[in-house]
């Protein structure tokens, strides 16, 4: 299981040429540089990628005085040299031959770690809520507040993938693996619901905290413009400028969203189950937080692969707007920090926060090749490397809802 406070991402950032990259065996493209690229050739016809053709296919009329059908790589069988991650030409809908294996191996482990909210016992986590002793005043804001960001936080997630991210996707290995993501973070928004509903709380506060609560909001308001350029229609990959956007925009959900602004949250009701208390809202948490580790894993080998593929894209500028990026999501996520605990709780107190906050940056950073933004930052939470290294042995079936029903149980008359 992948380590998230040790772990090393499956592309380096930018390895030597001619040495391997670690990713797999296969040969390996020479970066393509601008002036080889046909689509910025001034005078140089549109690709056929962005046509109107299912799949990145092009409509016959589309092709006609731009390539012949029998040189048009949109149409032939698929070569492992003609597959990237951005810009290709070749037809997206034909999975193999295999170039991303890391991409499709994501795939495979996180369709085994596949869980539902109903399989968790919320018994006890009612009980305790519930009774008046059964949590602080700053224990309920804890949760609260928790729900309140994380409830709408996925579903932004999921709107960035299918209404962005994916189109602009032409490994179709790689799309394999987000469509799985998408699945995921509607679980996560599942699971919120499921237990905001369990323990009775005002559905409306929650769900709208992310416009009522400010520290939720600015979070929310950081990532929105990154999810509003990739979703607008008229947005495609395929100039150094707009590939830089997208590529930022990969950093902004991978690094920063998924690798950082969820981490506050996380300390927050993992370190209550460690006290026995939102035991069941604590192990879903706990689930959730082993697929974002995937998750930001997956988006920083699509990074690393990017810049190995478009290595003229990773500028001086690009890495100063990237610097500052972070610096402001380190304040965000503090600024969090000290609205969800504004006395010490669970052992835990917010400056806490901002040496883990900074350690979690220089990991991200580090990550995709950047310097370190925060030197000598340290982790005062040890143990969430346990958290994140879960290993799911619990048997279900002593402790799963009976409504819920497996695909092989389900009755279909």
């Amino acid at each position: 299981m992948l380590n998230f406070e040790e772990d090393i991402p499956a592309t380096p950032a930018m390895p030597p040429m001619g040495m391997s990259s670690g990713m797999d065996a296969l040969p390996r493209l020479q970066p393509r540089m601008p002036e080889t690229h046909p689509a910025w050739m001034p005078g140089a016809p549109v690709s056929p990628l962005y046509k109107g053709g299912l799949g990145g296919i092009p409509r016959e009329s589309e092709t006609t005085g731009i390539t012949p059908p029998d040189q048009d790589i949109s149409r032939r069988r698929v070569r492992v040299e003609d597959k990237l991650i951005i810009n290709a030409k070749a037809d997206v809908n034909q999975l193999v031959p295999f170039k991303y294996k890391w991409a499709w191996e994501k795939y495979i482990a996180a369709c085994a770690n596949h869980w539902m909210p109903q399989e968790v016992n919320m018994n006890r986590d009612i009980a305790t809520w519930k009774d008046p002793n059964g949590l602080s005043d700053d224990e309920r804001l804890i949760v609260k507040r928790n729900l309140g960001f994380f409830v709408t936080a996925d579903s932004l997630a999921a709107n960035n993938i299918v209404l962005g991210t994916y189109r602009q996707i032409t490994a179709p290995e790689c799309r394999q693996y987000l469509l799985r993501q998408a699945f995921e973070e509607a679980i996560h928004t599942h699971a919120y619901q499921y237990i905001v509903e369990s323990l009775g709380l005002d559905e409306g506060e929650i769900f709208n905290a992310y416009h009522e609560v400010s520290s939720i909001k600015a979070k929310d308001e950081f990532l929105l413009p990154f999810i509003d350029v990739l979703s607008n229609p008229n947005f495609k990959t395929g100039t150094p400028e707009d590939d830089q956007t997208f590529l930022k925009s990969l950093i902004a959900f991978a690094c920063i969203m998924e690798g950082l602004f969820f981490y506050v949250g996380f300390v927050q009701i993992l370190a209550m189950g460690r006290q026995n208390k939102m035991t069941g809202a604590a192990e879903q948490y706990q689930y959730i937080l082993r697929d974002e580790s995937m998750h930001c894993n997956f988006g920083i080998d699509m990074i690393n692969q990017i810049k190995l593929e478009e290595p003229y894209l990773w500028t001086p500028e690009f890495k100063v707007e990237l610097k500052g990026m972070f610096q402001k999501a380190v304040e965000l996520e503090y600024q969090y920090a000290e609205d969800t605990m504004p006395r010490g709780v669970l052992g835990l107190n917010a400056p806490m926060f901002k040496e883990y906050l900074r350690f979690i940056a220089n990991r991200r950073a580090t990550q995709i090749g950047l310097d370190e933004l925060f030197p000598g930052a340290n982790n005062p939470f040890p143990w969430m490397a346990e958290m994140i290294d879960l290993k799911k042995e619990k048997n279900f079936f002593e402790t799963r809802v009976t409504e819920y029903q497996t695909g092989g149980a389900l009755a279909w008359d």
